[in-house]
């Protein structure tokens, strides 16, 4: 479902009331998206723009949008010059169109932004005394000689549709577009003849002259459809909205929104406004969710480091050689040494009895070699059997930890709940030596300290946002008396309960066990089972990567994930 142009009449019209306001702040959500922080009428408004083919848009959202893309467009760029600090002084649309335009007065000068919600051919173009500054999609002669969208081009708007304006329809008019095809849906010859209208409104219009709305032109009354069409348009016209959505049959998306109401549509709901419709059925870049962008190329370097250490731990797992293999060799050596004068030139194998009472041995032979060298070259094998027994049980365990480190960034990384807490798991991976290929790093911004909550009763909680802050925890935030809780088998937050000298309750326990498990790669699981222990009973492991720890003295509480401003 696309914007049209009543949709776009509507989120004109709310967004009149944020003329006056200054921009606090711009970002790119994604590559194909603005966002504008505006501070109006004494709060924050968020105002969403996307040029996406799919999902082309302009409408408010509830909250703060988030920065998705590691380093500003070239629009985004001249949008933090021109746009941020500025006022927003007039809001506008051509008639009948699917494009708005947002004026904007700041130090820079004077700039027009200018959103065309036309599917594929979707933009955000900003200019300056109707001179393209830049867009999102830049357009050259090759692609559309008509209209060229780039820096230093004067703006060309898109052609108009050669189509009737709604408010000069009359009974005769739509007289003749039905009759013009008799057998198609009356709704269509709607569409095709008038400005403005998209399919959802032309059916809700037929739908309310008819009770169907695909009935057939030859079927519906012409006088009865414009009387109609023309109240829907009396309501746009007068700016008296009725924003609804409609939900899908499974009761947790939408599939359609419109400015009025759908009553053509079963269960049709209103809502508040026409960007909290938008909102709905769009969803919006706002909270932990709209990151994702930003984890997946640090998601593709843990992946891939995971994969290599866990090839080198298959590898290592293959050269391991049981005592008994071991010692075979030993004995295969010393029967060659000792039946060496009874061996054959060129013999292939032997049989031999090492042990009175055991099997005999087969012993296999290089015919290219003496008897003697083929007893050195199993004495070789065998002491590089043994060293590597020695040696290779200490490399697969440091490839264990390993792994378990990787796995404890994968779950930081999906914890994470915004850009610098991407960012310290990036670094973690580049300190590490796991990151391959240019460092990179986010948008600069603060390091986000140890999450911190306070009971009711005042005992204070600590939660470690990575690995990094778990290590801190461990080292300089906690003391002997403290209560440690980790998720069991799980990678995760490591949590303190501070011991202020009062017994800890039961329930600030159990409160601190749910953190445990919110903040560990169980947060989806029905439960989760959290270890609890004094702080004193917790090692870091020798050598280990940042926050591994063994410990004892433990007991298990079962808990439901639950975050600190979750209801129970």
């Amino acid at each position: 479902m696309y914007v049209d142009a009543i949709t776009t009449a509507a989120v004109v019209d709310e967004l009149g009331d944020l003329v006056g306001g200054r921009v606090q702040a711009v970002l790119e959500p994604d590559k194909l998206s603005i966002g504008l922080e505006i501070y109006a009428q004494r709060r924050r408004h968020y105002l969403l723009i996307s040029a996406d083919p799919q999902t082309a848009r302009c409408h408010l959202v509830p909250d703060r949008l988030r920065r998705g893309v590691e380093r500003p467009s070239p629009l985004g760029l001249l949008l933090r010059k021109y746009v941020d600090g500025a006022r927003l002084m007039a809001v506008g649309q051509p008639p009948w169109e699917r494009i708005l335009w947002l004026d904007f007065s700041g130090y820079e000068g004077e700039t027009r932004l200018i959103v065309e919600t036309m599917g594929k051919l979707s933009n955000i173009i900003l200019t300056a005394e109707g001179e393209i500054l830049d867009c999102i999609k830049r357009v050259g002669p090759e692609r559309n000689r008509y209209r060229v969208l780039l820096p230093g081009k004067p703006y060309v708007p898109p052609p108009p549709l050669q189509k009737l304006a709604p408010e000069k329809v009359t009974p005769a008019h739509i007289d003749e577009f039905l009759r013009s095809k008799p057998d198609q849906p009356a709704w269509q010859a709607l569409v095709k003849n008038i400005a403005g209208i998209s399919p959802l409104f032309a059916r809700e219009v037929i739908y309310r002259a008819s009770g169907d709305a695909t009935a057939p032109a030859f079927d519906v009354a012409a006088g009865i459809v414009h009387t109609a069409f023309e109240e829907l348009i009396a309501d746009v016209l007068a700016k008296r909205w009725s924003p609804c959505v409609v939900p899908d049959e499974s009761g947790e998306r939408y599939r359609a929104f419109a400015a009025y109401s759908l009553t053509h549509l079963e269960a049709w709901t209103p809502v508040e406004s026409i960007s909290a419709a938008m909102a709905a059925y769009f969803g919006a870049p706002v909270g932990p969710d709209a990151y994702e962008a930003a984890r997946q190329p640090v998601r593709e370097q843990i992946e891939a480091a995971l994969r290599r250490v866990r090839r080198k731990l298959a590898s290592l797992e293959r050269q391991v050689s049981s005592q008994e293999e071991i010692e075979l060799l030993r004995k295969q050596g010393e029967l060659l040494l000792a039946y060496a004068p009874t061996l054959a030139p060129g013999q292939s194998e032997f049989r031999a009895q090492y042990d009175p009472e055991g099997p005999p041995l087969t012993i296999r032979l290089d015919p290219k070699l003496s008897p003697l060298e083929n007893a050195r070259r199993y004495f070789e094998r065998y002491e590089k059997a043994k060293r590597a027994a020695e040696d290779i049980p200490k490399l697969m365990r440091s490839a264990q930890q390993e792994i378990a480190y990787l796995e404890q960034l994968a779950t930081d990384l999906d914890l994470a709940e915004n850009w610098p807490e991407i960012d310290a798991v990036r670094e973690a991976l580049q300190e590490a030596g796991y990151w391959q290929g240019p460092r990179t790093r986010g948008p600069r911004g603060g390091r986000p300290g140890i999450r911190r909550f306070t009971t009711g009763d005042g005992f204070v909680i600590l939660v470690g946002r990575n690995a990094a802050q778990n290590h801190i925890l461990l080292t300089g935030r906690s003391a002997a008396d403290d209560l440690w809780l980790h998720a069991r088998d799980k990678p995760g937050s490591h949590v303190i309960i501070r011991n202020d000298g009062r017994p800890i309750p039961d329930e600030v326990i159990r409160r601190a066990a749910e953190l445990a498990a919110y903040y560990s790669a169980g947060r989806d699981d029905t439960t989760v089972d959290v270890d609890i222990t004094q702080r004193r009973y917790v090692r870091l492991i020798r050598g280990g990567k940042p926050g591994m720890v063994t410990y004892k003295n433990e007991r298990t509480l079962t808990v439901r994930p639950r975050g600190w401003d979750d209801r129970a």
